[in-house]
C-alpha cells in the first residue's frame, strides 16, 4: 500500500510514532492473506486498453482482407488483433474498451476527431475472446444518438456486452451483470465530459459521465439486482501522461472508499499508467492503448497492457490478486513508393503480446527484439510507479499459451 504523507514541515515526535503505528499495521495486513473460502467459486478478468481504429488500421484492414479473402466488405481486422488471442480468450471474463462509435460495413469512416469506425472491428473483438465492452468515452457521441444507437446494436450483432452508453433513457437505467463461473459480476462504465460533441440537455442520458454519486447509487442498484463482484471501467485523466493525474488519484480514493466496488479499469491516457492498490481495491490508472495508430506515433502510444485479475472466494469477500501482460502495436516503416523497407522492419499493423514473441523470437531482427525489451522494461516500469516495493503483488503474467 502507498502512503501520502500528510505532514509538512517539522514533524513531531507524536506525529512521527503515528505514521510508525500506521505502517506497522499496514505492513502487517499485508502479510496475513486472506482465507480462501473451501470450495469457493474463482474467476479471472482481462482488461485490456483503448480500441482507437485510426485510418491506417483500416487500410491495414483492407489489405489483410486482400490476403485472406475473409472480412465483410473488404475489411479483415483478424490478423492485426490475433496476437492477444492467446491470452484474452483464456480469461473467464474478458472487457474491452471500445471508445468510438462505428459506422455502417461499407463507410464512410472518420477518424480524429470525430470518429467513425467500421464495424467488422466489434466482430474480431469478438473473435479475440471479449465478452463485454465499455463504450463510455469522450467520443462516444461523436456522431450523436445515431452513432450510439448504431453502436450498442451493432456490439449486440456480434454477441459483445456493453456497458456505458444507452439507445433510451430506459436502457440508461439497466446494469450490465453477467454470470461468470457461477458470480453475478456487474460491469459499469462512466467517462469524463467531451468538450468537442458534448450531448444534448435531452439526450445527457445516452453516455454515463463521471459522478461520483451516481457511480454510488449504479453499483448500490447492482448489489440490489444480485451483483456478487462489481467493476468499473472509468474514461478519465490527461492524454499522453504517464502518471495519473490529481484528480485521477482524488476520484480513484474517493470511489474505493465510499463504495464497495470491487475493481477499477481506466482509459483514455493512451499510455500505460499504474496499477496500484488504493483503500485495498486494485486500480489501473490507464492500461494504454490495445490498438491504435496517432498521426504522430510515439513509441509510447503503441505500448498498452493486459491486465489479468483472479478473484477468489474466502470467507469475508473476495481476494484479489492482479497480473499483466505487455503489449506493443507493431508500425511498419514509412517508405516512398518504389521504396523496399529497411530489412527485419515490421511491413504490417499488428498488436503484439511483447512476452511472447521475446521467448519465441524466431528469425526477428536485433533492432525489433530491442523494440520489444524497451516496450516491456518500460511497461513494467510505469505499472509499478506508484506501487509499495513489490508492487502491491503485481507481477508479470505467465500463461500456457498454445
Amino acid at each position: 500500500m502507498t502512503f501520502r504523507n500528510p505532514l509538512r514541515g517539522t514533524r513531531s515526535a507524536a506525529a512521527l510514532a503515528t505514521v510508525a503505528a500506521l505502517t506497522a499495521a499496514c505492513s502487517s495486513g499485508a502479510s496475513s492473506a486472506p482465507e480462501v473460502k473451501p470450495g469457493g467459486r474463482s474467476f479471472t478478468v482481462a482488461a485490456a486498453g483503448d480500441v482507437l481504429i485510426h485510418p491506417e488500421l483500416v487500410d491495414q484492414a483492407t489489405k489483410d482482407a486482400k490476403e485472406t479473402g475473409k472480412g465483410e466488405a473488404g475489411l479483415d481486422f483478424g490478423p492485426l488483433l490475433a496476437g492477444v488471442k492467446p491470452v484474452i480468450s483464456k480469461a473467464d471474463l474478458a472487457i474491452c474498451h471500445m471508445e468510438t462509435p462505428v459506422g455502417k460495413p461499407k463507410g464512410p469512416f472518420e477518424g480524429a476527431p470525430e470518429f467513425l469506425v467500421p464495424p467488422q472491428v466489434l466482430t474480431t473483438l469478438k473473435d479475440v475472446g471479449y465478452d463485454t465492452c465499455s463504450t463510455a468515452s469522450n467520443h462516444t457521441y461523436d456522431h450523436g444518438l445515431a452513432g450510439v444507437r448504431r453502436t450498442v446494436n451493432t456490439m449486440e450483432k456480434a454477441g459483445l456486452g456493453h456497458s456505458g452508453s444507452s439507445r433510451t433513457p430506459e436502457e440508461a437505467e439497466q446494469i450490465s451483470i453477467r454470470d461468470v463461473n457461477g458470480v453475478k459480476v456487474a460491469h459499469l462504465s462512466y467517462s469524463r465530459e467531451s468538450f468537442l460533441k458534448p450531448e444534448p440537455e435531452k439526450e445527457k442520458w445516452a453516455v454515463n459521465r463521471i459522478d461520483t454519486d451516481r457511480i454510488r447509487d449504479a453499483e448500490a442498484r447492482a448489489r440490489k439486482k444480485g451483483a456478487e463482484v462489481v467493476i468499473l471501467s472509468v474514461h478519465w485523466g490527461r492524454e499522453n501522461y504517464n502518471e495519473p493525474s490529481v484528480s485521477q488519484l482524488q476520484l480513484a480514493d474517493r470511489l474505493t472508499a465510499e463504495t464497495g466496488i470491487d475493481l477499477v479499469i481506466g482509459h483514455h491516457s493512451h499510455v500505460v499508467q499504474p496499477i496500484q492498490k488504493v483503500n485495498g481495491t486494485w486500480v489501473a490508472y490507464s492500461l494504454g492503448n490495445q490498438v491504435a495508430r496517432h498521426s504522430s506515433p510515439t513509441g509510447l502510444t503503441e505500448e498498452g497492457a493486459i491486465g489479468w485479475f483472479e478473484f477468489r472466494e474466502t470467507t469475508g469477500g473476495w481476494d484479489v490478486s492482479a497480473r499483466y501482460a505487455p503489449t506493443l502495436v507493431d508500425i511498419p516503416a514509412e517508405v516512398e513508393d518504389g521504396e523496399e523497407p529497411p530489412k527485419g522492419a515490421a511491413l504490417d499493423h499488428r498488436v503484439v503480446d511483447v512476452r511472447q514473441v521475446l521467448e519465441e523470437p524466431g528469425d526477428l531482427s536485433e533492432e525489433r527484439l530491442a523494440r520489444y525489451r524497451l516496450a516491456a522494461d518500460r511497461t513494467r516500469g510505469f505499472l509499478y510507479n506508484r506501487g509499495a516495493p513489490g508492487g502491491d503483488g503485481l507481477k508479470e503474467l505467465a500463461l500456457e499459451r498454445d
